[in-house]
């Protein structure tokens, strides 16, 4: 990545967090499970946001506006309503109170504001605000460029799932680098989303060299099997993000990507063909002879291209250099640096 960009970053920039708003639905978020992502962000902001943290709103660069769609969904959705709109309703009315307490909203049209989720309705809560969907930063795992993600200006965040808040003990520290993976690829998880029915279709109990299930059978280690792996499949669910991606980074194996209009995270900086394998959805049915295609010298580099990357994708406490903490507002910082304002 660009070490004299990031060094930049650190020296200059700063990001005001509003106080506006009250807990639950700000100001908090999730620590743990799927949405892990949402609540380590803004819990690292609002408390730990060190040289990168101004109370000084002239001095800021980015605003971040610190609503959880998390929590809107678990505190203002009403369950199998599909109704969104309260959600939408919540952004709207945020965002008109911070843009009339303050000048900088209306300074910039919004454009060096930003907000972050994890959440699969991330995108669609920012719909409450027209200018904060089109012109706003958004930071989003769910980062489908066929759903209105904009790379130019909106931010891929990573999706982590640490169970417990923590990396599992499993997959914490790296195996030594020539211990023998025996299987070819992994994948186990449920039947949904338009791309896990072809690859279990083709692929489910198939060869001994690919094991794949739907659920693992009992007495099974599904953080065994990804040790155990040269490349593990990170086919899409019902979004395209997949946490499978940052479990391989951490087991040190190969992750590939099966997926239709995915941002990868970090893409403007990460060179993704150096540590993983994309594979385009009409071509699992030949998904075998694509990865024995692949070099063992290449492998090889692909495998070290993990390891080198394994820091980025890391949550730490407090945040260290190079961590997705720091990732994640280095993308924002390249996003401002490209901003013109008037």
């Amino acid at each position: 990545m660009g070490v004299g960009s990031y060094t930049e970053m650190e020296k200059r920039f700063k990001v005001y967090v509003y106080e506006e708003g009250e807990l639950p639905l700000v100001h908090d978020g999730p620590c743990k499970n799927i949405y892990t992502t949402e609540g380590r962000f803004i819990h690292e902001m609002e408390h730990g946001g060190g040289r990168f943290r101004t109370r000084d709103t002239n001095r800021a660069h980015v605003y971040f506006m610190p609503f959880s769609v998390t929590w809107m969904v678990k505190y203002l959705y009403k369950p199998l309503s599909y109704n969104l709109t309260p959600l939408k309703n919540f952004v709207s009315d945020y965002v008109r109170v911070i843009s009339t307490k303050h000048p900088f909203w209306n300074r910039t049209h919004g454009a060096d504001h930003f907000m972050l989720s994890c959440h699969d309705w991330g995108p669609h809560a920012s719909q409450g605000d027209p200018v904060l969907y089109n012109t706003s930063i958004r930071i989003l795992c769910n980062a489908n460029s066929s759903e209105g993600f904009n790379p130019q200006k909106d931010v891929s965040l990573p999706e982590i799932h640490l169970y417990t808040g923590d990396i599992s003990p499993k997959l914490l520290s790296p195996r030594p680098p020539n211990t023998p993976r025996p299987y070819l690829a992994f994948f186990a998880g449920g039947l949904h989303g338009p791309i896990r029915p072809i690859l279990l279709n083709h692929w489910k109990n198939r060869d001994t060299d690919l094991p794949i299930y739907e659920y693992l059978p009992k007495g099974l280690d599904y953080y065994s099997f990804m040790l155990q792996s040269k490349y593990c499949l990170c086919p899409s669910g019902h979004e395209v993000a997949s946490p499978r991606i940052v479990e391989a980074i951490y087991a040190e194996c190969v992750p590939v990507i099966l997926s239709d209009h995915y941002v990868l995270p970090f893409s403007d900086v990460l060179r993704w063909e150096g540590f993983s394998v994309q594979v385009e959805t009409e071509k699992i049915p030949q998904l075998k002879e694509v990865l024995m295609g692949i070099s063992e010298e290449k492998y090889m580099r692909l495998k070290e291209g993990v390891r080198a990357v394994r820091r980025h994708f890391v949550w730490n406490q407090p945040a260290e250099r190079f961590d997705v903490f720091h990732m994640i507002l280095h993308s924002v910082w390249l996003r401002r640096i490209n901003l013109r304002l008037v």
